[in-house]
């Protein structure tokens, strides 16, 4: 009887979410951007320090910066919650961050521009910095023809919500079914079209390299992908200046190796990628989504017991 109910139930929850999804939206655009920025901060600063991926975010702290003091670990994670909070009331209203509304400044905007004029297509690569909604805006923007991928929702009401927030400044998401390396992505570069991909998260069955001095596993869709077709991985970067104004840096592109050795040469190409992302946490440490479990389970398992170690000999 419950088993047949459950499809039922499991519906309306859904449709449940997806309405408080819809006022949120409401909400959210009756403000503005710059009220609706600064009360997502409020709500970040206020319950992000109470909920369970904060313990998350400060073990990764000590991971990534094992050299600074309990201040500046709690000083980044104030500044990490506020950054999220704005990001997360500041999604249903993309369509008024672009670099044609003045309110994002894009660096190295010529290269861009090369991009969508030679037809040449790219395999776009960032993480989850600052609000990273932020980089296919500025990309689409520009007149580049580009996929972007992302993880569908597990609601299907509020997939399509998002999907189509998304398509109001031409942003066409897709999610790749079998991987990274899926049909979709490949039909894509084969019709000239550039593809991005955030490559800063866990990756199960992915290579081992490293990042802030442990290794983690790491896509190599993006570097296949880049080898491939020829061409290159062109890395982008979010930076917030102030409120809900932001700066998309175009980077220099990563050229992964071409010796023969398609394995080596993936490798290669991840342990570039991944250096490529220290090294923008690094400059701006706040701006990065530090409530993902990014380094194996082995890793924070060693953290836990030198804590404990420390609390002992303190003792």
């Amino acid at each position: 009887m419950s088993d047949k109910r459950q499809p039922w139930v499991q519906d309306l929850l859904w449709r449940l979410e997806a309405l408080g999804f819809d006022l949120f939206i409401g909400a959210v655009r009756l403000m503005g951007v710059d009220r609706a920025s600064d009360f997502g901060g409020w709500l970040g600063r206020t319950f992000g320090p109470v909920s369970g991926a904060h313990k998350v975010a400060a073990r990764n702290l000590k991971l990534a910066f094992p050299e600074k003091d309990a201040a500046w670990h709690a000083r980044i994670l104030d500044e990490q919650w506020e950054g999220l909070g704005r990001s997360f009331a500041e999604f249903p209203l993309m369509d008024k961050i672009l670099p044609s509304t003045g309110r994002v400044e894009v660096v190295n905007a010529e290269r861009l521009a090369e991009i969508a004029a030679n037809k040449i297509p790219v395999v776009f690569v960032s993480g989850h910095l600052s609000n990273w909604e932020v980089m296919p805006a500025a990309i689409v923007d520009s007149g580049v023809i580009c996929e972007m991928t992302y993880r569908a929702a597990n609601n299907p009401y509020v997939d399509k919500r998002i999907r189509d927030s998304r398509f109001r400044y031409g942003v066409r998401l897709f999610a790749p079914k079998g991987g990274d390396g899926s049909r979709e992505l490949l039909r894509g570069m084969n019709e000239g079209k550039s593809v991005a991909l955030m490559n800063d998260q866990k990756f199960n069955s992915g290579v081992a390299a490293p990042f802030f001095g442990h290794d983690s596993r790491t896509a190599p869709g993006p570097t296949r992908l880049a080898i491939r077709f020829g061409t290159v991985l062109q890395p982008m970067s979010v930076q917030r200046l102030k409120g809900a104004r932001f700066r998309a840096v175009v980077h220099d592109p990563i050229v992964p190796p071409s010796t023969g050795d398609r394995t080596a040469d993936i490798e290669a190409g991840v342990r570039m990628i991944n250096a490529f992302m220290e090294e923008r946490i690094r400059e701006r440490p706040a701006e990065w989504f530090w409530v993902h479990r990014r380094w194996p389970n082995e890793v924070y398992a060693a953290l836990a017991e030198r804590e404990r170690s420390g609390a002992g000999e303190r003792a």
